[in-house]
């Protein structure tokens, strides 16, 4: 049987198409692959933006931001001086955009105007920090990108 130019195109197409077939499903069934959305409750977020931006426009007014730096115990979150520990309360969040298993949010409780999250709750690589933090009746909001 010979096979014409016609066929062999036709051929080619088939094998083609099954080739990128077979790594569509291979990535859309695979373990190893992980599909997680950024968080579960997008659309929810999303209608807190605006929040977050009053947030960042009343920690750009503050002399002294929130601060951190990486030490041997964890990461060590330094709050203003100028405010008053004892009146400063929120949450810290840790997001790992790359595992959200290894997600974690830490409840502030201040030490000399510090809050130590601990290497133990830490593995190495990108995360995102977000300190959303009260005081006095303001609310304000640290976001930065790290390196652990």
């Amino acid at each position: 049987m010979r096979i014409n130019w016609g066929t062999g195109i036709v051929i080619a197409f088939v094998c083609f198409i099954a080739f990128i077939m077979y790594f569509v499903v291979n990535m859309m069934v695979g373990d190893r692959f992980n599909h997680d959305l950024v968080v579960e409750d997008y659309y929810q977020q999303e209608l807190t933006l605006q929040d977050d931006i009053d947030k960042e426009k009343n920690s750009q007014t503050l002399e002294e931001n929130v601060s951190w730096k990486k030490t041997a115990e964890g990461i060590l979150i330094q709050f203003p001086k100028s405010i008053n520990e004892t009146q400063i309360s929120g949450i810290v969040s840790l997001y790992r955009p790359s595992n959200k298993a290894l997600d974690f949010e830490l409840p502030i409780a201040l030490k000399n105007h510090t809050l130590l999250v601990p290497e133990a709750n830490l593995v190495d690589g990108r995360w995102n920090l977000k300190v959303d933090w009260t005081n006095n009746g303001s609310s304000y909001i640290y976001k930065q990108s790290l390196t652990y």
